[in-house]
This record gives C-alpha cells, sequence and structure tokens, in this order.
C-alpha cells in the first residue's frame, strides 16, 4: 500500500485504500461517492440557477458574442478554419470560440443558452474536481468539502456569470480531466513500482496498465491550453500532486535519491512543458498584437512587483472573506503604502518557508499553498495584460490550492484534538451555507451592465472601467445625456483612455456635435493608431462634416486593420454610393451582410446600389428580405415600389407607394412615386390630387411639377405617359 510519507502516515491515510464502507441507512446511502456528485450538482444547480436570467454585459461580451459576426453565424466550417487562425480579442483559444459558436447553434442568439452552459461546465467541474480528489486521497468527506467550497464560493460567480468568461469554466473542464487521467496513470505506475518491477527508467517508458492513461491526460491539457493559456501551469501542479497526494516522491528508492526522482519527475513531464512554452509564446504574441500588454513606460516594475505581491495577500483576503466583490477593481497606479508591501512580502514568504518547514509533517500544506501560488503566477500582473489590478475570475483554479490547504489541515488538527464529528459537520455546513447566500446575493449584481457596474461604482473609487461600462450600457438605451456624463466621468479619471475616447467621440457624432466628437476620435486614433473602429468611427463623423476624402480614407485603413469589420464595410460602400461608384460599394455592401446576415441598413443600402446599378431583381430581394424582419421601417416600401415601377408593374408599386404613405404621410418620394404609378393606371385625378399635395410640401420639387404639367396637358383618351425610370436611387 502506497502512503504519503512516513511522518505522514500517523494519520492512517493512503491513497490507495478502499474507502471504509458508509453505514446503513439513508446517511450511508448518500455517503457513496456517486451519490455525493449527485447533490454535488444539485446545490450548484440550485445557487447558481438564477444566472440564466441574467443579460449580456457591456465587458467584452459583444467582442465575444453579441457584434462578433462568427459566432453569430453559429458553427460552421468557415467558423471553425477562423477560430483556429484567429487573435481576435488578444488571444488564441479556439475551442471558446466554437463552445460560443455552439451556444448560438443550439440556443439562438439571446444570453440565455450561454448562460445556462457556462452553469452546466461549473457544474461538471465541481463534480470532476470531488472524482479527481476522491481518486488520489480516498477521503470522501474532505474531498467532497473542497469540491463544495469551489462550485458555491462567491469569487467565482465572476467566471460562471460573465459570459466571456466561458474560457474559465470550459479550461478548468480540461484541467479536471486531465488531474483525473493524470492520477490513473501515476497510481498505475506506483502499482508496478510498489510489487517490486523493473527499476524506473525512462520518464517517457509508459508501461501502463492503462496505457492511454498519459497520452490522455497531455490531450485534455492541449485542449485546457487552446481554451485558455492560463492552464500553462499545470505541469508544475502535477509535480505538487506527485509530492501530495499521489506519494510519488517516496516510491522504492525514492527517499535515499530525492534529486534523482525529482529530475525523474520532471523528465516525464517534458511533453507537458513543451506545450506550456507553445502555448505561452502564442498567447504574448497575441495579446501583444492586440495591444493588451501594458508598456513599462505605463507600469513600471517597481509598481508591477508591489502590485504582485500585494495581490497575494488580497486574494487571501477575499477567499476567507469574500465581501465587496466587484469589477473591475481599477489598478492602484501609485505606490502602496511600504507597511502593506511590508505585510504583503512577509505573509507570502512565510508561508513558503512554514510549507516548505512542514512539508513532510503536513505535506498538503506544501502542495496547497504552492498551488495556489503558483497558478496565480500568470495573472499577478508582472506581465499586465488590461486594466485592471486583480479580478475575483483569477481564483478559481488557484482557489482550489487554498481550500486543500485548510480542509486537510483542520481535518489533521480536528483528528488531533480528537474533537466531535457532529461539530466538525455543522460547522462545514455552516461555512459552505454561508457561501451558498453570499453567491446568490452577488448573482443579483450581474443582472445586466448597469447593475454590475453601478455595484462596482459603489465600492471602489476613480473606477473609470465602471464610469465608461455604464456610460455604454446608457448609451445603448437611448440615455445619451447620461451617457455622455459617465462617458466624461471616466475620461476625468483616466484622460488617455481610448476606449472612452472612441466611445465619446461616438457618442457625440450620434447628437451632430461634430467638432467635439472629432477631437475626441482623432486623439483616442493618436493614442492607439491600430483600432479599426476609431478609425470607423472617425470616417464618419469627417463624412457629416463634408470631408470625404478624409472618411474615406479612414474606412479604408479601418478595413485594412480588420478586413472582417462589417461597420467598416458598411460605411465605406454607403459612401461610395453616395459618390456614384455603386460597382465598388456592392463589394462592401455585399461583405458587410456576409460578415453579419442581420445588418439591415447594409442590406436596404445593397439594394440601392444594386437599383443603381439596374440590377432590379437583386434590389428587389434585399429590399423584400429587409421588409420580412421590417415590414413598418420608413421608406423601404418606397424603395420596393421603386423597383416595380422600373420593371413596369405599376399596380404593385402603387400599393408599396401607398402603404410607405401611410408609414410616413408627408413623405414626398412617396408620392411622386405613387403619381406616377397611377398616371399609368390612368387614374390622373388621383394622380394630380398627389402631386399637388408633394408639390405643397416640397414646392421646389422639379420632378413632381414636370410630371403635374404633363397630365394637364394630357387630353383623354390618350394613352397614359410612359416614364422612365427615376435616375435617383432610393434613399439609403
Amino acid at each position: 500500500m502506497l502512503v504519503f510519507s512516513g511522518r505522514c502516515s500517523r494519520m492512517n491515510i493512503s491513497i490507495n485504500q478502499k474507502t471504509a464502507c458508509p453505514g446503513a441507512g439513508f446517511a450511508g446511502r448518500l455517503a457513496r461517492p456517486g451519490a455525493i456528485c449527485l447533490l454535488l450538482a444539485v446545490v450548484t444547480l440550485a445557487v447558481f440557477g438564477p444566472v440564466v436570467r441574467c443579460d449580456f454585459i457591456s465587458y467584452d461580451d459583444p467582442e465575444y458574442v453579441v457584434s462578433n459576426p462568427h459566432v453569430q453565424a453559429g458553427l460552421t466550417l468557415n467558423g471553425i478554419g477562423w477560430a483556429f487562425t484567429t487573435g481576435c480579442a488578444s488571444n488564441w483559444h479556439p475551442l471558446t470560440w466554437l463552445s460560443h459558436m455552439l451556444d448560438v447553434t443550439l440556443f439562438g442568439a439571446g444570453p440565455v443558452g450561454p448562460h445556462l452552459m457556462n452553469l452546466l461546465l461549473h457544474t461538471a467541474n465541481a463534480v470532476l474536481l470531488f472524482l479527481a480528489l476522491h481518486q488520489m486521497t480516498a477521503a470522501v468527506g474532505r474531498s467532497a468539502f473542497v469540491a463544495v467550497l469551489f462550485a458555491l464560493h462567491p469569487l467565482h460567480v465572476e467566471s460562471v456569470a460573465w459570459i466571456s468568461e466561458r474560457k474559465d469554466v470550459l479550461s478548468t473542464l480540461f484541467w479536471m480531466l486531465t488531474l483525473l487521467a493524470y492520477s490513473r496513470y501515476a497510481q498505475s505506475r506506483a502499482r508496478g513500482e510498489g510489487r517490486g518491477a523493473k527499476a524506473i527508467g525512462s520518464a517517457l517508458n509508459l508501461r501502463l496498465s492503462a496505457p492511454l492513461d498519459y497520452p490522455l491526460a497531455l490531450l485534455f491539457f492541449a485542449l485546457g491550453l487552446m481554451s485558455k493559456p492560463m492552464v500553462v501551469t499545470l505541469p508544475f501542479v502535477l509535480l505538487l500532486l506527485d509530492f501530495w497526494p499521489l506519494g510519488r516522491f517516496e516510491m522504492a528508492g525514492a527517499r535515499h535519491a530525492p534529486f534523482a526522482t525529482f529530475s525523474r519527475l520532471v523528465q516525464e513531464k517534458i511533453p507537458f512543458f513543451a506545450l506550456s512554452g507553445i502555448s505561452c509564446v502564442i498567447t504574448f504574441l497575441a495579446q501583444r498584437a492586440g495591444g493588451a500588454v501594458q508598456p513599462l513606460a505605463t507600469l513600471p516594475a517597481s509598481l508591477r512587483t508591489e502590485n504582485a505581491v500585494v495581490s497575494y495577500l488580497r486574494y487571501l483576503g477575499k477567499c476567507f472573506w469574500p465581501a465587496n466583490l466587484a469589477v473591475p477593481y481599477p489598478y492602484h497606479h501609485a505606490h502602496w503604502p511600504l507597511l502593506l508591501v511590508a505585510g504583503a512580502v512577509t505573509v507570502v514568504a512565510g508561508a513558503c518557508g512554514a510549507t516548505l518547514w512542514w512539508r513532510n509533517r503536513w505535506p498538503f500544506l506544501f502542495s496547497g499553498w504552492f498551488w495556489f501560488l503558483g497558478t496565480l503566477v500568470p495573472v499577478i500582473g508582472l506581465v499586465q495584460v488590461g486594466d485592471q489590478s486583480l479580478a475575483d475570475r483569477y481564483t478559481y483554479i488557484p482557489l482550489i490550492g487554498v481550500f486543500l490547504a485548510a480542509t486537510w489541515g483542520v481535518a489533521a488538527l480536528w483528528q488531533h484534538w480528537r474533537l466531535p464529528p457532529t461539530v466538525a459537520a455543522s460547522l462545514a455546513f455552516l461555512i459552505l451555507g454561508t457561501c451558498g447566500i453570499l453567491t446568490a446575493s452577488q448573482l443579483r449584481c450581474w443582472r445586466n451592465s448597469e447593475t454590475l457596474a453601478r455595484h462596482a461604482l459603489a465600492l471602489t473609487a476613480n473606477n473609470w472601467m465602471a464610469h465608461h461600462s455604464l456610460a455604454v450600457y446608457l448609451a445603448d438605451k437611448g440615455k445619451a445625456d447620461d451617457a455622455l456624463a459617465e462617458y466624461r466621468v471616466a475620461l476625468k479619471i483616466n484622460p488617455d483612455s481610448v476606449a472612452v475616447l472612441n466611445n465619446l467621440g461616438a457618442a457625440l457624432a450620434a447628437q451632430k456635435r461634430f467638432t467635439e466628437a472629432i477631437a475626441c476620435l482623432e486623439r483616442s486614433w493618436r493614442l492607439r493608431p491600430d483600432r479599426a473602429n476609431t478609425h470607423c468611427n472617425l470616417g464618419f463623423a469627417l463624412e457629416e462634416t463634408g470631408n470625404s476624402d478624409a472618411a474615406l480614407a479612414h474606412y479604408a485603413e479601418a478595413l485594412r486593420l480588420d478586413p472582417e469589420y462589417a461597420t467598416a464595410h458598411f460605411k465605406l460602400g454607403d459612401l461610395l454610393v453616395k459618390r456614384g461608384n455603386n460597382a465598388e460599394a456592392i463589394a462592401h455592401l455585399r461583405r458587410a451582410v456576409e460578415l453579419q446576415p442581420d445588418f439591415l441598413d447594409a442590406r436596404n443600402n445593397l439594394g440601392v446600389a444594386l437599383f443603381n446599378e439596374g440590377k432590379f431583381e437583386d434590389a428587389g430581394g434585399c429590399f423584400l428580405s429587409v421588409l420580412q424582419i421590417q415590414p413598418d421601417r420608413p421608406g423601404l416600401h418606397s424603395n420596393l415600389g421603386n423597383v416595380l415601377a422600373a420593371t413596369q408593374h405599376w399596380d404593385k408599386a402603387a400599393r408599396e407607394y401607398t402603404e410607405e404613405l401611410r408609414l410616413v404621410p408627408d413623405s414626398t418620394d412617396a408620392r411622386f412615386g405613387l403619381a406616377r404609378a397611377l398616371v399609368h393606371l390612368n387614374r390622373q385625378e388621383e394622380a394630380v390630387r398627389h402631386l399637388r399635395e408633394a408639390l405643397r410640401l416640397r414646392p421646389d420639387f422639379g420632378a413632381a411639377k414636370k410630371l403635374l404639367q404633363a397630365v394637364d396637358s394630357a387630353t383623354p383618351p390618350s394613352p397614359p405617359i410612359k416614364l422612365s425610370a427615376p435616375h435617383t436611387a432610393p434613399s439609403p
């Protein structure tokens, strides 16, 4: 039988021992692993269930799901190819993209499906964590407690409730599967070596009773890396698990040659380390190309180091006292107080020293602490990505280490002090119940962007990101003045935020305050000339002020930076239509519709360009496709009427113009079109009435005057006047 170590064996725990048979009756059945898995799933679904009523939020969700044409198209061959080749969102995580596409295919474009999928993945992660710990330790109660704590801890709300953090829950699924496969592999080798089998040779000599365990572990790890690169630390965690609870440092001969044993175990994981290295390189290149990595000029190394050490202390504090949780936590750009930094260094260094000192007596403290310490390294801020100082979502995997150390540590003390099991059970239920209540409360903050932002603003100071998020939400809800106020507050806190400058400029342009808008957008452009949406917004503002040549250049630059930017294709196509270059406009407008099939403005304007090129049937198809979705959209019936008139379908054209006038009684173009149709239908009196009304509304309407004169000079029963198709296209 393989035990942890000589000094730990007094606890009478071994990784291969059979679980003691629980007592008979209902309580005994509940203590079985299968029943625990079921209860764990039910509790997790019950506590997190309200998340399916939450909306998308303005942080990342538009880029990941709402406005991403590849995701909105569902799971397609083109989408799969894009997922594996894109660096969108400053990351390479193709499986995450594929999972979002699958959501749209299965559930449609709304937020319910993605939230449900996140919840199911989180539930699966909790169950798999229990199974992995139970497999490695055979400790049912402690494994279950850690798994429930993982499932219900309030710090994990962010990873589950935020749709864009699918990468968290998905990568953790593969993390857990890797642990399961690896522990089977390790235990299989231990059984062979424990029987006095051939001495351990090459680390890659996989003579196993279950020969697929090692390759499966490697495959699951690769899939995890393709979901979120934060799992690069998993090979180091496997080494910690080799120490405890797998006890591989205590295998035959290891006690007399510890360095040789460690070297062998490291060599065994060379394929894992190789995959981690490749993932690190790809991630760094993707994040740098996307502008997500903060330069040292913005955040000096001294500030990063201080924030990293203090963040470890803050994460520990939030683990044991999960209060005042917000999204996001603004970066502390000034130096932290010296006393706080010194205290954080003391805590971190002291914990490292203590766990090293007690590594043989209490190996779970060593493995748990360094699990927490090591898995946070990629996101602790030494390489700063984004503008947050820390984030609850970053604790999704690291906190498992703290839970392990605390749970097994308290259990050891409980056994040493011989305290009643009923007290331990009561304390466990109190802790888990409190976590469930706090999690349910925290979920209410994620109802939408406004509730999330206002919650953050109530808990943090100078949180420009929360003000910006609130402004975006208010702008989407049509509260333009309130949105502008929030944008200005955010800009006052962070004057160099390219995102705030860009969105403020766009909001000002929407209010036709183009001079102010151009000033904001040009500043954003100079700070970050590689942002396609800034070029697009600036192009629109310049176009509206009559500078169409400069607008054309900015639209073209936006498409150079992002060839699949549907809005830039639309804007450029629209401008080309106005300049009479319909053939080139058609190509851009078609591309906009291909990238975003529900882009109704692009469909309408594509119809305009096709009409101008004499492609009446194709133009009519565009207008009809929009009318099927928006039958009361102003201008569309008139556009379709023009197509029908051009193809001599006068009766149908008259019906479309009449419908347009029902929606927009003051439309002079619709009245003129209806009059033309009525003339061809030999209904001159009605035509005259509509022409006179059009001239009353628009006295300088030359085409209406000309047609009225022609009708007045005609003497029945002369045939209807034959008119050519209008030279002007329907209005975009």
